[in-house]
């Protein structure tokens, strides 16, 4: 690993995108992570035409599935796979392309409810009333049996609902008693999408129950389902719930992968006749999260056999991403990158540290050998203070990206006395010209 270090005058540190990691993980879903380069079309009204059932129960061979843009083949018809602490994207297929969300667009209905319980406008013992609307959406699609109109019931059951049983009628009540109409709910779950840089998202409804119009993509849904993990950590463990029983009636969560494969936490499943059975889904092992969005997967399949396929294929493409990549750390929080001069300080230099963990994902069993070059405005004038932010790091990753992480000085420099400063001020105009 190859570290520098660059000086650069007070205009342009202004200049500089100095983020956090979390922060640059979440634009680059937004901006970074561009689509493979192909002609530029504009989307269809609709998703592409259904494909070709398969009547085969056994997981075809790899060699023969429909190829990705980036990454392996797959059945789905859309996929994305992303390592969220890196910004490396594994997987991509279609990934920036219109398609239905189904019950995935739980996830947003989810989100919002979670951001009003951190706001502290709602408690989980709080309670909403089951109108008609949601009654009459429980005789259809998954449903949490929500009771009669008329009924109370607390965001904590309905959170469970809408996660666990994928309940339809969970989502009416919860959007009507947060903002007072389905409608006007999905507006706001529409300006909290532009909010979070999905912009290939369009809702019309909470629950994802078909709708003209209404669309997302998988980028756009890792890109949610990492913000719910990011944001909502207190909330997040909501969604690794296995079953749950309501009203006398136990239902399993419909993400077979938290029973199946290590590490699965969330997120939500999907299917509809139009966009076929999907699944966001998240993972984590020895400390590393991929997300993985599918969809399109087992068109014109019943519930149970489009359902195991889907298992089979997210399962399968986990163990890939897992299997293959792997993420090496390239300094710790607290690591020195850099000394910075400082300018009439009790000491010459500040150590600039890095503020959290910068890790690369590369193939394994390739080294990770980035060029990593610290920026900073010195000589950096005294008093420091430790924790202050001082400049950056610029990390040029395998694939040409350049990431960008902030450095903070490592302990306190005092200012000089006026002795020492009148003496450090004599030695710079006697001596300053010789060095």
């Amino acid at each position: 690993m190859l570290v520098s270090f660059r000086r650069i005058d007070r205009a342009l540190v202004a200049l500089l995108a100095v983020a956090g990691l979390a922060g640059v993980t979440l634009d680059s879903f937004a901006q970074s992570q561009e689509a493979p380069k192909r002609t530029q079309q504009k989307p269809p009204a609709k998703p592409a035409q259904k494909p070709q059932a398969s009547t085969k129960n056994d997981p075809p061979k790899t060699e023969a599935l429909p190829p990705s843009q980036i990454g392996i083949g797959t059945l789905a018809q859309f996929a994305f796979m992303v390592d969220p602490q890196t910004s490396t994207v594994l997987l991509f297929k279609d990934a920036d392309k219109p398609m239905h969300p189904s019950s995935m667009a739980k996830m947003m209905t989810i989100y919002i409810v979670f951001e009003e319980l951190a706001s502290g406008r709602l408690k989980l013992d709080s309670k909403f009333r089951v109108s008609e609307k949601a009654w009459r959406m429980s005789r259809q699609g998954s449903t949490m049996w929500v009771g009669d109109p008329g009924t109370e019931v607390t965001v904590e059951d309905l959170i469970k609902g809408m996660i666990v049983l994928s309940g339809n009628d969970a989502c009416i009540v919860v959007a009507e008693g947060i903002a007072g109409t389905e409608d006007s709910f999905a507006e706001r779950m529409n300006k909290k999408a532009k909010e979070l840089g999905m912009t290939g998202s369009v809702f019309k409804n909470a629950s994802g129950w078909p709708a003209e119009g209404q669309m997302t993509t998988a980028k756009d849904l890792a890109m949610l389902g990492w913000h719910t993990i990011n944001d909502f950590p207190k909330y997040y463990q909501y969604y690794s719930i296995i079953n749950w029983t309501y009203n006398n009636i136990k239902q399993d969560n419909r993400n077979q992968l938290l029973r199946l494969t290590p590490g699965t936490d969330g997120l939500k499943t999907g299917h509809t006749e139009e966009g076929g059975f999907g699944q966001t889904v998240s993972a984590v092992r020895d400390g590393r999260r991929l997300i993985l969005v599918v969809n399109g997967l087992a068109f014109g399949k019943p519930q149970h056999e489009g359902g195991r396929e889907r298992a089979r294929e997210t399962a399968r493409l986990l163990e890939w991403g897992f299997r293959e990549f792997t993420n090496t750390t390239i300094f710790k929080a607290g690591d020195t990158v850099a000394e910075a001069p400082v300018w009439l300080g009790t000491q010459d230099k500040v150590p600039l540290v890095a503020t959290r963990a910068v890790q690369l994902t590369t193939p394994t069993g390739q080294a990770a050998n980035p060029r990593v070059v610290a920026k900073f405005d010195g000589p950096l004038p005294a008093p420091i203070a430790k924790g202050t932010k001082l400049g950056s790091a610029a990390v040029t990753l395998p694939d040409g990206r350049v990431m960008e992480y902030p450095l903070e000085a490592g302990i306190d420099v005092p200012r000089q006395g006026l002795v020492g400063r009148v003496a450090t001020l004599v030695r710079h105009y006697l001596f300053g010209w010789l060095s």
